[in-house]
């Protein structure tokens, strides 16, 4: 088609290629991008001019995978996609971070970015394809931005950092992160890692930041060669604010000093009653036009904006009182709950997490069904919850990306010291309910989870701790900053970076970096990592001196594992026909059994008499019968020459009725009874496989005697 245009840039061993003209032709923008095997549709499409300019950026995207990009067909009773699945939720907020900043509030329409995965080889990750491909149909459609932005996920594998690894190589990484920037620099970071060094995860910034640049210079150039004309921002009329200056200098101590105020909650009423008595002192001129109180509002907004930026860059003092790398008074608090398996109370400053951890079987494990490969399990998760009463809010109960986003960075930061399957066979849930929140509740909950983990008894490698780190600039080259240690929500807000970083006392586990501005400096990002590692430490030691290991056993309360091995020629035999024997033992013991092709057995019992009595009954099946060996056995059947007792599963002998007693017996009945449970001596086990058992030899001497 003589329409369509393409581009490519060589990653490694295959061509990122972008193409437009072809598909999707009515979307403002649209992309096909194909790495190897694997390809993704992106389009990006804008509303109508809004009335009055938004005071943010109405932007969605939304990331979807398709099954039969992978020739696979759903599963469940529907045959069709449902609604965004936890990876797809995650792969939309990756692809969302970099790019908000760079649109401009001026424009104003509803801006949504769909990109599709049409296919996938199941080799190359498709998450890195999508972020490029959305830069890339945003880039050269008529909406404003100020892109492109690019991204590639950097492992390091052995010494050696690879751009872009395969499914099969990232299991192997000891470093595995998603890097996005501009041609100039660094805006996001995520990702996970396996106790690595400060100086571990630089490099792995540096090593993404050319790459990251060819593929804005493709896109760059895609643009030049098909890019369409901008459509214009909003003409935003130019208001008279003359009339502000008397308020601003009558407002400024007031505000100034409610700033300051200690409490989130006691500094946002001391804000709102220096509203007030403004508002009320300057009522007269407020009403004289109807564009007055909203003018007022963004004086309030810009003057804290500006007071709080100016006391850390000037005074080293933040609203709080804290100097910059203070960190807020902690503490913590474990078995609280009394009937969950592990649980922790964190606190820092006014962000609390209520950690739950509980203890499942493999019927509990997590099911994931992507493109990505086959079916998978999973036996850790971590749910994060974020009620609105944290904030002293009403609202409904969701879980939603927000949810999902911090849920998931904080299961990455405690993945790296959690167990495996094979060493500690249970399902691990952890919970992490957000009490209170002023700033960084996800690191709380890597912490409040840790020690959770360690109350239920979870033998843990290494205990973990989180920190959200801050960035205030001042000038074009950000040559004045100050980074801040334990950030509260409002710095969050009116800084320009979040920086959360998670790890053991020897190394990182987890990283999530969102740049404000055009980029960071490497001595910036040097800096934010190690005063970052000082407050990990400083955590770490709190946290320990509540709980400095994992307890030495398991809940009372969680499930008691047993495993064994029964031999191949033996499966059958505890199974049963059609299951009859191994629901029986179920049903006696009230354990859950599975076994294995291979005869390993796992006993999940409710308590530890459960899962022993469960494991005794597997063992006597596969159990040969001894000779002189006392059995305890239960009579079966009753005939006239004797009474066949059941000793071990499915195993009959015969107690002839002259091994009853001593003394002649008329009537096998006159001594034992169908159902009857009692003692017998395997004496005998014939040519022929035949059992034959005394019952008077199994008796006590005085017993016998008699």
């Amino acid at each position: 088609m003589s329409n369509v245009t393409t581009v490519s840039v060589k990653l490694g061993d295959f061509d990122l290629v972008f193409e437009t003209g072809k598909i999707a032709k009515q979307a403002n923008g649209a992309v096909y991008a194909r790495y190897a095997g694997s390809a993704v549709i992106a389009t990006v499409c804008c509303g109508n001019p809004p009335e009055v300019a938004p005071d943010f950026v109405p932007v969605s995207v939304e990331y979807n995978e398709k099954y039969y990009a992978a020739g696979k067909i759903p599963g469940g009773f529907l045959k069709r996609e449902g609604k965004p699945k936890d990876k797809e939720i995650l792969v939309s907020r990756l692809i969302d971070r970099p790019m908000r900043p760079l649109f401009d509030k001026a424009f104003g329409r509803e801006i949504q970015i769909i990109p599709t995965v049409v296919s996938s080889d199941m080799i190359h990750t498709p998450d890195i394809i999508a972020i490029n491909a959305a830069s890339c149909a945003v880039t050269i459609s008529d909406i404003p931005f100020y892109g492109p932005i690019a991204a590639v996920r950097v492992a390091k594998i052995g010494n050696e950092y690879v751009i872009n690894p395969t499914f099969q190589e990232i299991p192997t990484a000891s470093l595995d992160i998603v890097v996005a920037g501009t041609h100039d620099g660094i805006t996001m970071v995520e990702g996970g890692a396996k106790e690595v060094s400060e100086d571990d995860m630089l490099g792995a910034i540096a090593a993404a930041q050319p790459v990251i640049t060819e593929i804005c210079e493709a896109q760059t150039k895609m643009r030049e060669l098909c890019g369409k004309e901008k459509l214009p921002l909003m003409e935003i009329p130019k208001e008279d604010l003359n009339w502000l200056e008397e308020v601003k200098v009558f407002s400024y101590p007031l505000i100034h000093d409610a700033s300051f105020v200690k409490g989130k909650a006691k500094r946002y009423a001391a804000l709102d009653e220096a509203h007030k008595i403004i508002k009320e002192k300057f009522a007269s001129l407020i009403d004289e036009d109807d564009k007055r109180p909203g003018q007022l509002q963004k004086m309030f907004d810009d003057m804290e904006y500006e007071i709080l930026r100016s006391s850390i860059l000037n005074d080293g003092i933040r609203t709080d009182g804290r100097k910059v790398t203070e960190i807020r008074p902690i503490t913590c608090e474990v078995s609280l709950l009394p009937s969950t398996h592990g649980s922790a109370l964190f606190t820092r400053g006014e962000t609390q997490s209520l950690a739950v951890t509980t203890l499942g079987t493999v019927n509990d494990e997590q099911l994931f069904d992507t493109i990505d490969g086959e079916k998978t399990y999973s036996n850790f998760m971590l749910h994060y919850n974020f009620p609105p009463y944290s904030v002293g809010e009403t609202g409904r109960l969701t879980t939603g990306r927000r949810e999902i986003g911090h849920g998931h960075l904080a299961q990455r930061a405690l993945e790296a010291v959690v167990p495996k399957k094979d060493k500690f066979p249970y399902t691990i849930r952890v919970v992490s309910e957000i009490m209170e929140s002023n700033g960084s509740s996800s690191m709380a909950s890597v912490c409040g989870g840790c020690l959770s983990l360690m109350d239920a008894g979870v033998p843990i490698s290494k205990p973990v701790a989180g920190i959200a780190m801050g960035l205030i600039t001042e000038g074009a080259d950000y040559s004045k900053y100050v980074i801040l240690s334990d950030i509260l929500g409002e710095e969050d807000h009116l800084g320009d970076m979040d920086f959360k970083v998670a790890g053991t006392k020897d190394g990182i586990t987890a990283f999530q970096m969102d740049i404000k501005i055009a980029g960071v400096t490497p001595e910036i990002m040097s800096k934010a990592l190690n005063q970052a590692k000082e407050g990990r430490m400083h955590i770490l030691s709190i946290m320990s001196q509540t709980l400095a290991s994992p307890r030495s056993e398991v809940s009372e309360l969680a499930p008691k594992i047993l495993s064994l091995t029964v031999p191949e020629d033996k499966i059958g035999a505890v199974i049963g026909t059609g299951g009859k024997t191994i629901r029986t033992i179920a049903e006696t013991t009230g354990a859950e059994i599975n076994i294995e092709d291979d005869g390993t057995v796992m006993i999940y019992g409710k308590n530890n008499a459960s899962a022993q009595n469960a494991r005794k009954l597997v063992l006597s099946i596969i159990e040969e019968p001894e000779v002189g060996k006392i059995y305890h056995g239960t009579v079966k059947r009753i005939v006239d020459f004797g009474a066949f007792i059941e000793i071990l599963p499915g195993k009959e002998g015969l107690c002839h009725i002259s091994k009853l007693a001593r003394t002649r017996v008329k009537n096998v009945s006159d001594v034992l009874s169908v159902g009857q449970e009692v003692d017998v001596k395997l004496t005998e086990i014939d040519r022929m496989g035949r059992l034959n058992l005394s019952y008077i030899d199994a008796q006590p001497e005085e017993k016998k005697e008699n």
